[in-house]
């Protein structure tokens, strides 16, 4: 793909908590893109991100948005509910604060955490500790706030209104459908737990999304498990290509049965990654999680730092090098791999 714009909307959401490492992920799906485009991409709203499934920050399409949120966002809601009592917070405390976030975003404005934090202090309402990211993060699913252009290194808010003024509205089945041909289209070959993981919908609306794909999708079973696909795709061996993929990427946070990316022994050796565990930072060869990476960013570029378990053979070495190569020029800065 040549855009990553088209790269979120194959997804349908593409899982953004860690920002840097989500522009990444676009970057290593597109042809020749660098993070400056992504970023500038971001920042005049063409690609949004706010918490729209499981719920974690996603980025999606101005487009999308309305549908997705309609989709998933009673569900989330519902979720919130216990973490809100024990912070205090009832409905009528999200019901004042998303007017306030409204009432400071109008007109185009885009204000940070910390100043729309300083707005619901004004009003009386205390913004300490996580009750400022709940409050803002009720907001979203609500469909009230959006992200906002960075303000250098700060991340601000806008109104979704404003931001995303000609999204699209489904109804829930044609919503329902959509999803699921976005989430096996992209991943597939995947299973319906997989699906319901990376959704957070219900297994019932799950099963309900496949029937109304239809035979827009291709089922396989393989073992003895159901599989659901994109119709004409087959399971082309992915050679020695290697990547250098970010935490959370979609490759290994979009599936419930991770089996499919384990190395050849099986073993994933969490001692090698930053969270101890295949969400992390990961080097893929042919498909396999090996190893782990880190970035330490330098006055004169970046140095990647790889750490596998065992010697690689040369070719995958090289494959490796490769990659990090690739992320040097989608940062547009000299890359150092250095082998740990």
């Amino acid at each position: 793909m040549t855009s990553a714009i088209d790269v979120v909307r194959l997804f349908g959401a593409v899982q953004a908590q860690d920002y840097a490492g989500a522009m990444w992920a676009l970057g290593q799906r597109t042809s020749g893109i660098t993070e400056a485009e992504v970023g500038r991409l971001y920042d005049e709203g063409k690609i949004l991100r706010t918490h729209v499934m499981r719920p974690t920050w996603h980025f999606v399409l101005p487009d999308d948005i309305r549908w997705l949120l309609d989709l998933t966002g009673a569900r989330l809601r519902r979720g919130f509910t216990p973490r809100h009592r024990q912070l205090g917070l009832d409905e009528a405390d999200v019901s004042r604060a998303v007017s306030i976030f409204g009432e400071a975003l109008a007109g185009g404005r885009f204000l940070t955490r910390t100043e729309l934090g300083d707005r619901l202090r004004a009003a009386g309402i205390a913004p300490e500790g996580q009750r400022l990211p709940h409050l803002l993060g009720a907001a979203e699913v609500a469909g009230a706030i959006i992200s906002g252009p960075r303000r250098g290194k700060q991340m601000t808010y806008a109104l979704l209104a404003e931001r995303a003024p000609g999204a699209q509205v489904l109804e829930r089945p044609e919503a329902l459908a959509e999803l699921t041909r976005r989430y096996f289209r992209a991943h597939g070959p995947a299973q319906l737990q997989d699906f319901v993981w990376w959704s957070g919908l219900t297994v019932s609306d799950a099963r309900t999304g496949l029937a109304l794909a239809g035979a827009d999708l291709d089922h396989q079973t393989i073992g003895d498990k159901d599989y659901w696909l994109a119709p004409g795709v087959s399971a082309d061996d992915p050679g020695m290509v290697a990547h250098l993929l970010p935490n959370w990427d979609e490759y290994t946070v979009g599936y419930r049965d991770r089996a499919a990316a384990h190395p050849p022994d099986g073993s994933l050796h969490p001692d090698l990654f930053a969270y101890g565990n295949i969400l992390s930072n990961v080097v893929t060869i042919g498909g396999k999680v090996r190893g782990g990476w880190r970035r330490v960013s330098g006055a004169g570029g970046v140095r990647i730092e790889i750490r596998v378990p065992a010697r690689l053979a040369a070719a995958e070495a090289a494959a490796v090098d490769d990659a990090a190569h690739r992320f040097g020029r989608f940062l547009e800065v000299p890359v150092e791999t250095v082998w740990r």
